[in-house]
């Protein structure tokens, strides 16, 4: 008589075991190689630090330049704006200089052109004198008196070279006053120049 298999299939049963005896011996052979073996894996990246230390350096700069008082700081700006003006001035005199000294410009021309300056000038010294650092900065105030006394003779030198221009020498006293004028411009941006390091230094 045969004997009755109550499942077709019996390798379903079958998988199933071997399957979870597979994991079982997966697992603990993980386990004993984690446990018994020394082995140190370290995961340490030194840029990571580095980046870290640029970031830091970054707001440092920042925060130096809030803490100044924002009066302070649109006075540093006023300046600064005025520093760029006695540069483009520097430049036209001096253009305007050669120009005569090359003969491209007409006598008339280049007596036009010299008192252009003197107004210039003279303009530049009402908005260097107002409204000028606020009064409870008397490191401010004593270097803007500077400024004042440089830019009254920048306005001088302009005279000076309009007479120059008009005297009938060989042109000695123009160039007299040309000297000038560049000596007591560059001393005016380096002042500018210092009172702005100065203060964001601190």
């Amino acid at each position: 008589m045969e004997t009755f298999n109550p499942d077709p299939k019996p390798g379903r049963i079958v998988l199933p075991l071997v399957l979870i005896g597979m994991i079982a011996t997966t697992y603990t052979f993980i386990n004993r190689v984690a446990t018994n073996n020394d082995i140190n894996i370290v995961a340490e990246e030194t840029p990571v630090e580095t980046i870290a230390e640029v970031v830091v350096e970054d707001t440092s700069t920042t925060t130096t330049s809030t803490t100044l008082p924002g009066n302070y700081v649109a006075y540093l700006e006023e300046i600064t704006a005025e520093k760029i003006q006695a540069t483009e001035l520097g430049k036209e005199v001096l253009e305007a200089n050669e120009n005569w000294d090359d003969k491209t410009v007409t006598y008339q021309e280049a007596k036009d052109e010299f008192r252009a300056f003197i107004a210039t000038a003279e303009q530049f010294v009402s908005t260097v004198s107002d409204p000028g650092p606020p009064n409870e900065y008397a490191n401010l105030v004593t270097s803007h008196e500077e400024l004042k006394t440089l830019v009254n003779l920048i306005y001088l030198d302009t005279v000076e070279l309009l007479a120059g221009l008009e005297s009938s020498d060989t042109g000695e006293q123009r160039a007299a006053a040309l000297d000038s004028f560049n000596n007591d411009l560059d001393q005016f941006i380096k002042k500018i120049e210092e009172i702005v390091a100065s203060a964001t230094s601190n």
